[in-house]
């Protein structure tokens, strides 16, 4: 695995090696000695995955205090949007998003640290969409930023987008609490 591009110094895109021939193809999907190599030296408590269809949209998820999650995602079949927004008080970045495309084609994996707000588009008929996480899911530490919020403009790449009614009660940008504080 290799590192192709960092967003900022906390947000890396990865790309495994992969093995392609008339069969199809074979890469090692998780190694941690080759993520703390990189750099990403955290321990990896739960992988999560979900199935969606065209044009759903999650998120933008989060997690705070002992549950604050720090996601290494990845697309198994499909493609998706996967967004990254910045919400540490006080940085340089703060309310900023990153976006990028996730698929079963370019194998590229988004790290996401703690301290930012997650969600994705899916963008093909479906997708299945994996990722571990730096700490267990819950409940009690969960929450959501609207997704179509304009103060931050993210331009999800659908029309008429699918989206959980939990997701539409999200909590406008502008509103968060300051529960994640940038530190240089």
């Amino acid at each position: 695995m290799n590192i192709v591009e960092r967003r900022i110094d906390e947000i890396i895109v990865l790309k495994p090696k992969v093995f392609e021939d008339a069969r199809g193809y074979f890469y090692e999907q998780y190694r941690e000695d080759v993520l703390l190599s990189l750099g990403i030296n955290h321990n990896f408590v739960q992988d999560n995955v979900s199935k969606s269809m065209k044009n759903t949209i999650r998120g933008l998820h989060y997690q705070v205090g002992d549950f604050a999650q720090g996601k290494l995602c990845h697309v198994l079949v499909g493609k998706v949007l996967d967004v990254a927004v910045d919400i540490r008080y006080g940085s340089p970045t703060f309310g900023k998003h990153y976006p990028i495309e996730l698929s079963d084609e370019n194998h590229l994996y988004y790290w996401i640290p703690p301290g930012f707000a997650h969600g994705f588009a899916v963008l093909s008929d479906v997708a299945l969409f994996h990722y571990k996480c730096t700490a267990y899911y819950d409940k009690n530490s969960e929450r959501a930023i609207l997704y179509n919020d304009p103060d931050l403009a993210i331009d999800w790449k659908i029309e008429n987008p699918v989206v959980s009614d939990k997701d539409l009660l999200a909590t406008k940008f502008s509103k968060i609490a300051k529960e994640f504080v940038y530190t240089a």
